[in-house]
């Protein structure tokens, strides 16, 4: 499906400030469908083609995106967005760009079945109707009139107004919108004094937690709301939104912290054509939510403290192989620990990566990029051969990072030990292609190539046992094969999609 900027480039004509600011409808009309107990279509005219555009008027209307209500059935069920209507089929579109005010029908039609009543609402922008919203109630189940549902449409309808008059939303307003408290959060609605004149049971309740314990109807809010917040700076300022918008500014969403509990609080200013109707205050309770957060905070500290020890752990049993294949005198038992010290310094790395990362996932590309120079540094002096490292591995989860690591080390290890005559340069070069479904690595070299009669199941070196078992856990595959114009690749094929 088609993205909201992808059809308005598409299909119209729109500058880049108008389009925003659909953008910005787009991002505050959960608010106005949840409020107003009803779907939304945007719609978009679409221009004549030269053989009408002697008629006026635009030829079709196009929807562009589509909300559904949370507190109430749709009237949509199916997806409108692409859909075309001519102005025949629905006058109440046109009229709405023409006239530049709020149409509604005077009879519900049905839909599907469904009686639907349709407000169309005029979007402007710079004193130019640049787009409709349609209003499209159910009807189907009747509603009995409440307190709340009074706030909601009353709400909803001064929202909708200065959607008409083009002053909402502010473009202050675009960042946060979509991570705002929600009607059914809490919504408490403001007189153009700034006292209580409705508050759901939700805000009532997120008031008590917050340390409240009367009613708010009646209660000036924000000398309220400022004598509850712990904090004094965030006491002044949450009580100043909340200011702002009687004043008719929009502020973004501010989070405080009470005695006994932690909120998200917005404040938007209600002037529908541009008189002072007071202010809406949504608030959400995330005291859980924070709690959460803070235990996954210093869950993730203390998992990264862990990796920072064994890597540190590491390292130390790294040092004393090396200082014993000093001590020791066989070349053999020399070779062997060296080698361990390899293996050892290479799993030392991968948690050295995890102990610097925010979740336990590794960036293979830094991580190969810091161990394939050690590699080549700690081959033999007869060896003139570099590795390098071509295309991208991308990120894994710890999990895979260190057995294909150590992967990649035992295969680069092996090819500049057993590939080149002493004293020969070449080139190991380690590829990566990765793709949604496999992760593929060849390992290849331009030296000597495989012994005649090599076969990688049978081989008794340690090195490709260590592979072997390795890819076994990863359940991957490798594949020796003699490299075109000389030399040996190893592909190691990576399942990635069931990761």
């Amino acid at each position: 499906m088609a993205t909201l900027s992808e059809l308005l480039a598409e299909h119209s004509s729109l500058s880049g400030d108008a389009v925003e600011h659909l953008q910005r409808v787009v991002a505050e009309w959960q608010l106005l469908a949840d409020t107003s107990f009803a779907d939304f279509l945007l719609w978009i005219p679409l221009p004549r083609d030269a053989d009408h555009q002697m008629a006026g008027g635009p030829q079709e209307f196009l929807c562009v995106a589509q909300a559904r209500p949370t507190t109430a059935p749709t009237a949509h069920s199916e997806d409108a967005v692409t859909a075309r209507v001519a102005p025949r089929d629905n006058p109440q579109l046109l009229r709405a760009v023409v006239e530049g005010r709020i149409c509604r029908e005077e009879e519900p039609r049905w839909h599907m079945e469904v009686p639907v009543r349709r407000e169309t609402i005029p979007v402007r922008h710079r004193g130019r109707v640049i787009a409709v919203l349609s209003r499209d109630t159910n009807l189907a189940m009747p509603r009995v009139p409440s307190p709340l549902e009074i706030a909601y449409l009353g709400s909803a309808s001064d929202l909708c107004q200065m959607i008409a008059d083009g002053t909402f939303p502010a473009t202050s307003a675009a960042a946060g919108a979509d991570t705002s408290p929600r009607a059914g959060d809490g919504l408490i609605r403001l007189d153009a004094h700034g006292i209580v004149a409705y508050a759901s049971p939700n805000a009532l309740s997120a008031y008590h937690r917050m340390g409240h314990d009367t009613d708010l109807v009646g209660i000036p809010l924000a000398p309220l709301t400022k004598n509850l917040v712990r904090d004094p700076f965030d006491a002044s300022e949450v009580a100043a939104r909340i200011q702002a918008a009687l004043d008719g500014r929009t502020s973004l969403r501010m989070e405080v912290r009470t005695r006994g509990a932690v909120m998200l609080v917005r404040a938007l200013p209600l002037r529908p054509r541009g008189d002072a109707a007071g202010a809406l205050v949504l608030v959400r309770d995330i005291t859980d939510l924070r709690r959460r957060d803070q235990a996954l905070l210093s869950k993730d500290a203390t998992i990264r403290e862990i990796h920072h020890r064994v890597k540190n752990n590491l390292q130390t049993v790294a040092a004393l192989l090396r200082l014993q294949a000093r001590r020791t005198e066989i070349p053999e038992a020399r070779r062997a620990l060296e080698e361990s010290v390899r293996r050892v310094t290479s799993i030392a790395l991968v948690h050295e990566a995890l102990a610097y990362s925010v979740a336990e996932m590794v960036d293979l590309d830094e991580l190969v990029d810091t161990v394939l120079p050690a590699i080549g540094d700690g081959a033999t002096a007869e060896v003139r051969a570099k590795v390098r490292r071509d295309g991208t591995l991308g990120t894994l989860n710890s999990a895979m990072a260190i057995p294909l690591v150590l992967v990649l080390t035992e295969l680069a290890h092996n090819a500049l030990a057993h590939a080149y005559e002493p004293g020969q340069t070449g080139e190991v070069v380690v590829r990566a292609t990765r793709t949604a479904a496999t992760l593929e690595v060849v390992v290849a070299d331009d030296g000597r190539g495989m012994p005649e009669g090599f076969d990688l199941d049978t081989a008794k070196g340690l090195g490709l046992q260590i592979v072997r078992t390795l890819l076994t856990e990863l359940e991957s595959t490798i594949t020796l094969r003699p490299r075109p114009g000389g030399g040996t690749e190893a592909l190691i094929t990576v399942p990635m999609a069931a990761r």
